[in-house]
């Protein structure tokens, strides 16, 4: 940067500038961006309409296209307040750069904001930092001259691209704000996303060139020079590498920028993301120099040039080689560091051998090289590293780094395209080997299926890229015929636990209708026995086979009532008759209800003989007999009794439901679907997989299943939420082992270039 010696025309960094001065400038300035930035954003919002409007009728299925379509009319609602929310929030910034201290963004930019955070989250993230990145990187040379002109003019207050309130982070941040005022689907978001990077961040230098124009008519650095000091600002340093990185993406991926499937132009963009944050990294392990050399020095100071893709691909296919025909190690016998130690020493080995096949070895391979060989370790790192796989499995399916390694040099589509065959193959052994376990796997078959697929990716994947394609086919047809099989056990058990529940609902029922009408008598032995026995079983069956609603259930009501009627002391003429009156019914009843709880007919006749004998004794016409209450009642033993029977589900209890409220582990299990893996271990070592097979709509318990589909356990929702918050039972990620792989990458590389970040500033 240079500075012109006339002090009437150029104003110095070390000058402090008059208040009024500042404010005409910082209005100026400020009446610029709204201007164009409301033009730009009305040009966006036009052509949001039709692009809604042509992927409804592209959309797959009525639901897909009635998202659309109710994103076009929230748009058309909402598009006032977030045009109003996102010019509002850029003028409050630019108004608070003359305070003490830089404007902070509206919120983290950049490779901070790339957090493990809820899916919709990320999916914003993303396509805020690649947008971000890609323009910060275009516009380096006009940015860097806004930046240091503001700088001026607020007094000296350092302005950088993180801290420019019209800069494309700062700008994409706000607008971010203001996309909250709609509540359209987050593919509908993403949408207006790539137009907004299209439309308003892709237009930006013609509002950079009218701030440096009128900020140089006004006399603030005429002859300033964009020169970038080695070291002085990793941001722009490494724009240059950023944006080769970006573009050897796009030649290797395809340019699609016109493409408007959000998942589709969210795995682009992580991708390029990825390869931002790497070319960052190589930028800083150099010292800020910057790209990376197609030709090395060596200690004799001969050059020798990195090697070639097909180079690459000869060596990666000796030492893949070496790995089939090795022994494969098993997970007992496995060291899990010294597995990560090869995983990531992958690179080292591969220059190794390129040297023994060359005669010569090479010191470093050609950028895209190497971001394609740190992306493919990382990826298994994390596999290595991931709980939700089996330890067996994880050992397994490490075998499959060089085959993945080649095949990503072979088509470097892989990253970027989540429906890419060896991506799906290596998603679909993830999801397969989730659930796997030895208990529910003892035939085997599981293990050897995926043990085949990873042997045969070793033995035979040499450049046919076609193989990922048929052994996808192959393992398709494997899940579909176990899948087959196991939903015919998990029906069984699911009409098992169904049937089981309505019984119980019907003993909780039976039992609640004649306990409440007992209510605080104290009824005979005789009386008790035959409701709390017979009558309640034949209250059961009647529920099951008829229905609650039935008029055999409204019967069978009718003669508790009467049968406890029955029970009532006589005291006069009026109650004798009354007596006399119900008995023939209730005999009648009896008999049917007896018959129909599978009584013998002679314990029929003897349990109404001792009923005989106890209504003479209320009549009077018989003597009491003290002896009659210990008689047996005639009922057989298979016929249990209901009204000593727990009639609700224990509650948990006070503590651990107040801390179980707290943490949130019943709004966790409520948003738990059926297939949904989770891992038990009650004892601290004995670990469970189970999916959830079934949530019950009467008591809301939840079954779960193995792989083979037989029953682990149910839980009622408190037991679940006690186990979730004591740390015996975890759920299990339900999102593609490559998309949580990608995620993590992105977590890694952004907080490593945080630190770096922070270490040179």
């Amino acid at each position: 940067m240079k500075e012109a010696n006339e002090p009437n025309k150029v104003v110095s960094l070390s000058q402090r500038q008059p208040a009024e001065r500042v404010g005409d400038l910082l209005g100026a300035v400020r009446a610029i961006a709204g201007r164009r930035l409301q033009l730009l954003l009305g040009n966006m919002f036009e052509h949001v309409d039709d692009a809604l409007f042509d992927l409804a009728e592209k959309a797959e299925n009525n639901a897909a296209q009635m998202h659309y379509f109710d994103g076009m009319r929230e748009v058309r609602k909402r598009r006032p307040a977030v045009e109003r929310s996102y010019l509002a929030q850029v003028s409050r910034e630019l108004t608070g750069m003359t305070s003490a201290t830089a404007p902070a963004p509206a919120a983290p930019t950049g490779p901070v904001e790339l957090s493990l955070v809820a899916e919709n989250e990320l999916e914003e993230s993303l396509a805020i930092t690649s947008m971000t990145a890609k323009n910060e990187s275009r516009l380096a040379r006009d940015l860097f001259a806004v930046n240091q002109r503001l700088s001026v003019i607020c007094g000296g207050i350092k302005i950088d691209d993180a801290t420019n309130p019209v800069a494309p982070a700062a700008l994409a941040q706000a607008f971010r704000q203001a996309m909250r005022e709609l509540s359209a689907d987050m593919r509908v978001k993403l949408i207006i996303y790539k137009l907004f990077d299209r439309y308003v961040l892709s237009a930006l230098e013609e509002l950079y060139h009218e701030i440096n124009t009128e900020l140089v008519r006004a006399g603030v650095l005429p002859q300033l020079r964009h020169e970038v000091v080695r070291g002085e600002t990793p941001a722009v340093a490494t724009g240059a590498n950023a944006a080769a990185s970006g573009a050897a993406v796009a030649a290797a991926t395809g340019d699609i920028a016109g493409d408007t499937d959000p998942e589709a132009q969210l795995a682009s963009e992580l991708l390029h993301t990825v390869r931002a944050l790497f070319s960052a990294r190589r930028t800083l392990a150099n010292g800020g120099a910057g790209g990376v050399a197609s030709a090395n020095a060596t200690g004799h100071g001969a050059a020798i040039a990195v090697p070639t893709a097909n180079e690459l691909l000869g060596a990666l296919s000796v030492l893949q080689s070496q790995l089939a025909t090795g022994p494969a190690p098993s997970a007992q016998a496995a060291d899990p560091a010294m597995l990560g130690r090869e995983v990531a020493q992958l690179k080292e080995h591969l220059l190794g051998q390129l040297g023994a096949l060359r005669g010569e070895r090479p010191s470093q391979v050609a950028a895209i090289d190497e971001d394609t060989i740190d992306l493919v370790g990382m990826l298994f790192e994390f596999i290595l590293a991931d709980s939700t796989l089996p330890p067996e499995m994880q050992v397994l399916l490490a075998r499959l780094q060089i085959p993945y390694l080649k095949a990503a040099i072979l088509d470097r589509k892989l990253f970027a395209h989540r429906q890419h065959p060896a991506r799906r193959l290596l998603d679909g052994l993830a999801e397969l080997a989730k659930g796997w376990s030895e208990e529910s796997d003892r035939d085997h078959r599981v293990h050897d299926k995926i043990k085949s697929i990873v042997e045969r990716l070793l033995h035979e994947f040499d450049d046919d890229m076609s193989l990922f394609e048929r052994l996808n086919d192959e393992l398709q047809a494997f899940q579909d015929q176990s899948r087959k099989r196991a939903e015919l056990a998990e029906q069984r058990v699911a009409e098992s636990a169904r049937g089981r529940e309505k019984l119980e609902m019907a003993r909780r029922r039976a039992a609640r209708e004649i306990l409440d009408r007992i209510g605080s008598q104290t009824l005979p032995p005789l009386i008790h026995g035959v409701l709390a026995r017979a009558w309640a079983n034949h209250l059961v069956l009647t529920i099951l086979r008829q229905g609650e609603d039935s008029s055999a259930f409204a019967d069978a009501l009718r003669f508790v009532n009467e049968f406890i009627a029955s029970a009532r002391p006589v005291h006069g003429t009026e109650d004798r008759r009354a007596l006399l009156r119900m008995l023939p019914g209730i005999e009648r009843a009896l008999r049917r209800g007896l018959a129909n709880v599978a009584f013998q007919e002679s314990d029929i006749e003897r349990l109404l003989g001792q009923l005989h004998a106890y209504y003479r004794q209320q009549l009077g016409e018989l003597a009491p007999d003290a002896s009659t209450e210990d008689v047996a009642l005639p009922i057989p033993e298979s016929i249990q009794p209901l009204l000593d029977t727990e009639t609700a589900e224990p509650e948990p209890e006070p503590e651990l439901a107040a801390a179980i409220a707290e943490n949130g582990e019943l709004d966790q299990i409520g948003e738990l679907k059926p297939g949904i893996w989770l891992e038990f271990c009650p004892t601290g070592d004995a670990v469970t997989r189970a999916k959830l097979s079934w949530i019950s709509p009467m008591s809301g318990r939840y079954l779960f299943v193995n792989r083979r589909g037989l029953k682990v356990g149910d839980y009622a929702p408190h037991e679940l939420a006690a186990a979730l918050a004591a740390g015996s039972a975890r759920v299990l990620p339900s999102e593609p082992l490559f998309d949580r792989a990608m995620g993590a990458i992105v977590d890694r590389l952004s907080q490593a270039a945080a630190a770096s970040t922070d270490d040179l500033a």
